[in-house]
């Protein structure tokens, strides 16, 4: 099945190519970006600056051939593409949370993204705790300790 799907805007950051990039936003990228949206969708921003924090679902305009095993940043093992983050996905689809900063017109401004300058955006969604902030969790892997604020992107996703 094909499916279509037309980008709302584009993200304005300071990452003009993917090597030394944030892996991960909240917490770890420590900027200031903006989200511009299509000034006709401009509309569909009131009331969003009430929320602290957003997801951005965007695409992956920069990735090659998806894989369906990666080794991820934050290990040195091989993990099947659907319990890592990294970007090589079959549908190339991602996900992050930013804060809001705030919101003139039709941009908002957000801290903490990890998204490359020019960053096709597909849909914004209020971060809402009392559903996304989901207790007694498992991690996986991830749960072996590396620091993702120590670690960069480099060139294995390219």
């Amino acid at each position: 099945m094909i499916m279509i799907f037309d980008t709302i805007g584009y993200a304005q950051t300071a990452y003009k190519t993917i090597n030394d990039m944030p892996i991960q936003g909240v917490g770890i990228a420590d900027n200031l970006a903006q989200i511009v949206i299509d000034k006709s969708l401009q509309p569909g921003l009131q009331d969003l600056a009430e929320f602290s924090h957003i997801y951005v679902i965007f695409h992956l305009h920069k990735m090659s051939e998806p894989a369906l095993t990666v080794i991820p940043f934050l290990d040195t093992k091989p993990h099947g593409i659907f319990a890592t983050r990294s970007p090589k996905r079959p549908n190339p689809i991602g996900l992050s949370i930013a804060e809001i900063d705030h919101i003139e017109d039709n941009i908002i401004y957000v801290k903490d993204i990890d998204l490359l300058d020019g960053t096709p955006i597909l849909d914004i969604k209020p971060y809402i705790q009392a559903f996304d902030n989901i207790k007694n969790t498992r991690d996986g892997w991830y749960e072996q300790g590396m620091d993702p604020k120590k670690t960069r992107s480099d060139g294995r996703f390219k």
